[in-house]
């Protein structure tokens, strides 16, 4: 009797994780929102795996530091902001090895981390930690801490749980390319900037946004003096790469909240939200003073320095559409461009 019960239990786990698989399948190819998916797989591990908690970690592909992305049965603000260092504890040590880890007692590895159990509290005995990989490639773990009986978990979690972390790892994949896919459209690829198509997509929602606040808004377009002469001695490709130099120049002058656009040619434009006439001016005079007095090319025999011309106009002072303000900061602009050079103008 008892092992019919057994046999009925053991029956009834595997329906459920095999409904599991194809509920998390079905979702992999109706949506690319990581996080639903995450939380999803992360939720059924929890069902289908007795433990005290639940954790996905992802690696940050520049860093390599690990990130808690999905946590169950722990409250998530303890660990807020937590970072694990490249090879910390066992989840780093998995993501360098790309090799699961069982154990059974934390005490009998000197790589486990008391760092988590610090912040929260909790107290780790056993943990499970398994590799997200695809095409070789390690994006991150799938924690499972003190689990319920760790005896039967290679046979009977183990096969589940493998499936769940290629289809977390499947998913990060498609979301990671899914987003370079964007970016690349949106994004000059010379400059690595955003491009005019970017500028014309966002300027509209940051002027509702800025008539919605009642604030104001500017917009600086920046042209570079005799680039053509820089062209002619250098080439294009040693042109292209100081246009790449003047956009880190101009992009360290800017706050987080300004966006800068390699328009064409040798053209930049400057989005200013919730800036006024002043403000916009006196950040414009910095970018200009910066690009006059950097050395672009200096890894080449014959550097170069260059000068710039800026116009600024400003929204709703100036223009109220996205067309009459983009024409008339270019005007702006030409009025240097076409007298003094190496200044900004501003209606």
């Amino acid at each position: 009797m008892i092992d019919g019960k057994s046999d009925k239990n053991e029956c009834l786990y595997e329906t459920n994780a095999l409904l599991t698989c194809v509920e998390i399948g079905k979702a992999l190819t109706s949506t690319l929102d990581l996080k639903q998916i995450l939380e999803l797989i992360m939720v059924k591990v929890s069902r289908l795996v007795e433990a005290q908690n639940w954790s996905l970690l992802l690696k940050n592909e520049t860093t390599e530091e690990l990130t808690f992305d999905i946590v169950v049965g722990i409250n998530r603000d303890f660990i807020k902001g937590v970072r694990l260092e490249p090879g910390e504890g066992i989840s780093g040590h998995v993501v360098r090895t790309g090799i699961p880890m069982f154990l059974s007692d934390v005490k009998d590895t000197h790589r486990f981390s008391k760092k988590v159990d610090e912040l929260t509290g909790f107290k780790t005995k056993s943990i499970i930690c398994v590799p997200l990989k695809i095409h070789g490639k390690i994006l991150g773990v799938i924690e499972i801490v003190n689990v319920k009986n760790i005896a039967l978990f290679e046979t009977k979690y183990l096969p589940f749980l493998k499936i769940l972390t290629d289809y977390a790892a499947i998913a990060i994949e498609n979301s990671r390319l899914f987003t370079k896919i964007k970016r690349m459209n949106v994004t000059d690829e010379y400059t690595g900037l955003y491009n005019a198509r970017y500028l014309h997509q966002i300027i509209g929602e940051l002027i509702e946004n800025s008539s919605r606040r009642d604030s104001e808004f500017a917009v600086v377009f920046v042209d570079i003096d005799n680039f053509k002469t820089v062209v002619d001695f250098h080439g294009h490709l040693l042109g292209t790469k100081m246009l790449k130099e003047i956009g880190q120049s101009i992009t360290d002058c800017l706050f987080e909240k300004d966006i800068l656009v390699k328009y064409g040619g040798d053209e930049y434009v400057i989005i200013l939200p919730d800036s006024n006439k002043q403000e916009a001016k006196k950040l414009t005079e910095k970018i200009l003073s910066v690009i006059r007095e950097t050395i672009y090319l200096q890894s080449e025999s014959r550097p170069v320095k260059v000068t710039a011309s800026f116009g600024i106009a400003m929204l709703p002072a100036d223009a109220e559409t996205i067309k009459d303000l983009l024409i008339l900061a270019d005007k702006t602009m030409y009025s240097v461009k076409n007298t003094t050079k190496d200044a900004v103008a501003i209606l």
